[in-house]
């Protein structure tokens, strides 16, 4: 092998151009027409016409106070943001105001609930506190429209946005099954213990296996975050704790993981 010094390495790099990143110019990022709706006026339409919005996000200085009068009026969540932000999300005229459409029709859990009791029907509701990740909220839907749950309920803040990704990640199972969005989940559990649901908070806080837990009456199943599970005031206020058995090293199962392993538990039992 031929000697090469490091004089001749160093007059070689010295005969190359410096090396430079390659330029990419701003995309926008790719969104559908449903989901995105930019402009004061645009989104004072959506705001007016009762669509579902998800967030809605303003300039920091925007001076329009319509659109914010609106949105505390329907209840609709709004962050003010740095107009670099907004720039982020698109680089055509937003105004200073964009609005995340959902992609379903949210439903009534009231509605949910008395319809299920007047079909002769068994209620079974999931409860999915603070889960963020669009994938595991998709994955869920798709076994809860599988296993013949009646409803999702999600909190109106900090819950994943049903967006294109949570769609496809349920295989259109968010098409047919009912979403609720409420804006205190511990009312929700009141509501529907009230309502003679039992609520069993799936977390590892509790001391029963999932296996002795009895759901073949109506049943409220919680989940909650991957970050930290289900709150404490909920697990305080739930009728029972329920463990899924592990014996491995991880400490803990994903979420939506999870969700099938009682769900279907909740199945077998109800089939037998």
């Amino acid at each position: 092998m031929p000697h090469i010094s490091a004089n001749t390495v160093s007059e070689e790099n010295e005969s190359r151009p410096p090396f430079r990143k390659p330029f990419r110019h701003f995309t926008t990022p790719k969104t559908e027409n449903k989901e995105i709706v930019f402009g004061i006026q645009s989104v004072l339409e959506t705001l007016r016409s009762g669509k579902e919005i998800d967030r809605l996000l303003v300039q920091r200085e925007l001076g329009n106070t319509e659109i914010l009068d609106l949105a505390h009026e329907k209840g609709i969540q709004v962050q003010k943001v740095p107009v670099e932000k907004l720039n982020r999300i698109t680089r055509k005229n937003h105004q200073g105001a964009i609005a995340f459409v959902s992609a379903i029709h949210y439903a009534k859990l009231e509605n949910v609930i008395a319809d299920t009791f007047e079909k002769g029907q068994i209620p079974l509701v999931l409860i999915l506190d603070r889960i963020t990740d669009v994938r595991n909220f998709g994955a869920i839907a798709r076994t809860a429209e599988c296993a013949g749950v009646h409803a999702i309920v999600i909190p109106s803040k900090g819950a994943a946005q049903i967006n294109a990704d949570a769609m496809k990640t349920s295989s259109g199972a968010l098409n047919f099954i009912p979403v609720c969005r409420e804006d205190s989940l511990l009312q929700t559990v009141n509501f529907l213990q009230n309502s003679g649901l039992r609520v069993v908070a799936c977390t590892e806080k509790g001391e029963s296996s999932m296996y002795a837990v009895d759901y073949t009456g109506p049943t409220a199943i919680v989940l909650g975050s991957e970050e930290d599970g289900i709150s404490d005031e909920i697990i305080r206020k739930s009728d029972d704790l329920a463990v899924i058995p592990q014996s491995g090293q991880v400490g803990s199962l994903n979420v939506s993981v999870a969700a099938g392993v009682i769900i279907y538990e909740t199945v077998r039992q109800r089939n037998l």
